[in-house]
């Protein structure tokens, strides 16, 4: 324990944030080719259709993800701080609760998502033909979303204490598993949609099973004893008011998702339902480096901020702004040179990759800036400032995105392109935003650091 906090509180923060982040952004890269390549398995072995029911049924299970990231982020987050202040009774507190918090929640979503799946998915978006497929996919996630709520949650709780590798090893055995079993389940036994999602759901128990079997190894720096299961009060309000940016932002998504299936299918039909769940796809390709980083940044900045070095939290901010803009960029051009080719992988439909083509070129057109706006909601959440990192949260996709792809797709009979607009309009406004808020903060921080200073010296 004691060399991990000098580690967070001493060393380098280029090396730190590099020890921290490689096995996040690792974990979460191969999180996110397990998406790619499961879209790919439902593409080719069951159709284009399949993966519109996929992209309906997709935000809902982003609902369940929502949670288990709102309880782990939040209690991560008050757990840096506490170890940062010398308090590792407390850490092991909010450790605690967090775990039945996250177990009464996700059971409580998988009842009331199994009775009311049909009226949820059409609230989705889902058309008679896409239904089925829907229907069929969220049924099992529903059925296994305790182990997958849990083994997300506790990946942030390792990471808070700064044992990346094990939340990394925790998402490849996950990722890895779930890659062998798609073309069994799917092909093999011919269960079709049904077959990816079950191989999540067993992927997500293994991720879950090495997880348990680490924190109670005793290498963790948490110790959780029975008494640390407890709820109190002001525990779960510290948790869920923290980790409730996060939950506001992925829930931003989903509500988001509505809007946009239901503008798609009017729009576009079926087919650019199908188009846009391979364009999210690789969109969290991209995207998922960068959080990677931002899991890195996060229990540093809450750490250090607990331990009043705030020369070393603007350090490893700026670190975090210059990585995430060289990740971006290059993830940006590739998607804008050969778009043709990315969603040749998914489907030989010619729509879909005439569609799909011309759109991503609009989506990651300010891909490069929109680290700022990521960094920036997660560092006043690492912080415990949850009112500014809620806002931050729900800037992007529901003050300015929604209300666009709303108003777009009706001037001048845009349609479909006004809500490929939306995407760089939405990123540009949401980062300048953002951006000066952090910068503020920043300053605030540079301040109190150059008083503290000047009161040593005398």
């Amino acid at each position: 324990m004691e060399n991990r906090n000098k580690m967070l509180s001493e060393e380098k923060i280029n090396k730190l944030l590099l020890r921290l982040s490689l096995p996040a952004t690792i974990g979460m890269t191969v999180n996110a080719l397990y998406n790619v390549i499961d879209t790919i398995f439902i593409g080719w072995g069951v159709g284009p259709l399949a993966i519109g029911g996929l992209t309906i049924a997709f935000p809902i299970q982003m609902l369940i993800m929502a949670i288990a990231q709102m309880i782990g982020i939040g209690a991560a987050s008050a757990i840096s701080r506490s170890l940062g202040a010398g308090n590792k009774e407390k850490a092991d507190y909010y450790a605690g609760n967090s775990y039945v918090l996250v177990v009464i929640i996700a059971l409580v979503f998988s009842i009331l998502g199994s009775i009311f799946i049909v009226p949820l998915l059409k609230l989705f978006g889902a058309t008679p033909t896409l239904m089925p497929y829907a229907k069929d996919y969220l049924t099992i996630i529903l059925l296994g979303s305790t182990f997958f709520s849990f083994a997300v949650s506790s990946n942030n709780l390792v990471r808070s204490e700064g044992n990346a590798k094990v939340a990394m090893v925790s998402m490849i055995i996950g990722t890895g598993l779930n890659i062998i079993l798609d073309p069994i389940l799917i092909f093999g036994f011919h269960m079709g949609i049904k077959g990816a999602a079950l191989a999540t759901i067993i992927s997500q128990f293994m991720s879950f099973l090495y997880i348990v079997k680490y924190m109670y190894s005793g290498k963790s720096m948490l110790n959780i004893m029975p008494h640390h299961l407890k709820l109190k009060g002001e525990y779960v309000i510290e948790i869920i008011t923290v980790g409730l940016p996060s939950f506001v932002r992925q829930v931003g998504g989903s509500f988001l998702a509505i809007i946009l299936n239901h503008s798609l299918a009017f729009y576009g039909g079926d087919i650019a339902i199908a188009t846009y769940g391979i364009i999210n796809r690789l969109i969290m390709f991209l995207f998922m480096p960068m959080f990677g980083v931002v899991q890195g940044l996060q229990p540093i900045a809450g750490f250090n901020y607990g331990a009043k070095k705030y020369d070393r939290v603007n350090e490893v901010i700026k670190l975090s702004i210059k990585t995430l803009i060289v990740f971006a960029s290059t993830g940006a051009l590739l998607a804008f040179s050969f778009p043709k080719y990315a969603f040749m992988i998914f489907t030989d439909n010619a729509e879909v990759i005439s569609i799909g083509s011309y759109a991503i070129r609009f989506i990651v057109f300010m891909l490069p800036i929109v680290g700022i706006q990521i960094i920036s909601a997660s560092i006043f959440q690492a912080f415990g400032k949850s009112k500014p990192s809620l806002f931050l949260s729900m800037l992007r996709q529901l003050i300015i995105f929604i209300p666009l792809v709303l108003i777009l797709p009706k001037i001048g009979n845009l349609g479909l392109t006004g809500i490929w607009l939306s995407y760089p309009l939405s990123d540009f406004i949401s980062t300048l935003i953002s951006g000066l808020m952090l910068k503020k903060e920043m300053k605030n921080l540079n301040t109190i650091h150059e008083k503290s200073l000047e009161t040593q010296k005398l």
